[in-house]
């Protein structure tokens, strides 16, 4: 009897102990239920109200969240959400089309500021030339009243022609350089107008026949002079060697 009693505390003891260790070392999973009560307030913010299959319902719920903890429900209808998302959609594509044309407004104005810049840069005479423009607009100035001054008890035509022909002929004579990329840039502009390149030209070419006849009649007339000053030469040196 006693050896059975000391064999079953001996045998017990190390199952006991088997028993501890493997609960120890295995983990155990724990299952818990969802809360079938769905009028509480969750623990968690992602939190969505089941909606029966079969059945579509009319209006979409919204939950807006207080700092103070609560969350008031909100209640729209489907013709409404989609009212707001087209006012969403106008709202955008007016907004979107006011920022292509402020962006486009913003192109031109810098596309006219550069032109404008490279314009001006363009009619400076280059540093080789060794053309100063600061003298030389002071002398075309002087030049333009000038002729402003003698044309003062002039009629209106000659008042108005006289300071422009003097400052551009003064212009041509003491920036030639400048004039020249002026003339050019005019005349780039005037191409744009048919008429008026048309006109610039013909005009143009009278100017060159006009002085060309004018120099042809002043070598002719110097030739003729020539020709009397020598021939009354002569004359006076036979009348001087027939005194003798």
């Amino acid at each position: 009897m006693a050896a059975r009693v000391l064999l079953g505390r001996r045998v017990a003891a190390p199952f006991m102990a088997a028993t501890l260790a493997g609960g120890a070392l295995i983990p155990s999973v724990a299952f818990a239920e969802a809360p079938e009560d769905l009028s509480k307030k969750p623990i968690y913010d992602d939190f969505e109200i089941p909606i029966p299959q079969g059945r579509r319902p009319n209006a979409i719920a919204l939950f807006r969240h207080h700092p103070a903890g609560l969350v008031t429900r909100v209640a729209i209808s489907r013709d409404t959400a989609a009212a707001i998302g087209r006012a969403r959609l106008f709202l955008y594509e007016h907004a979107t089309r006011a920022e292509d044309a402020v962006n486009r407004g913003m192109d031109q104005a810098f596309h006219l500021e550069k032109s404008f810049t490279q314009t001006v840069a363009s009619l400076a005479p280059p540093r080789e030339s060794g053309e100063q423009l600061m003298p030389g607009l002071v002398y075309v100035l002087v030049a333009g009243m000038a002729g402003s001054i003698v044309s003062r008890n002039r009629n209106i035509l000659l008042r108005a022609a006289a300071p422009l022909a003097l400052g551009v002929g003064a212009g041509w004579l003491v920036l030639p350089v400048t004039m020249n990329n002026v003339s050019g840039l005019l005349w780039k502009y005037e191409q744009k107008f048919p008429v008026i390149a048309e006109a610039h030209i013909r005009t143009r070419e009278n100017i060159f026949k006009s002085l060309e006849m004018a120099k042809v009649h002043s070598q002719v007339s110097r030739q003729y002079v020539d020709e009397k000053v020598t021939g009354v030469r002569d004359a006076v040196e036979d009348w001087v060697k027939k005194g003798k």
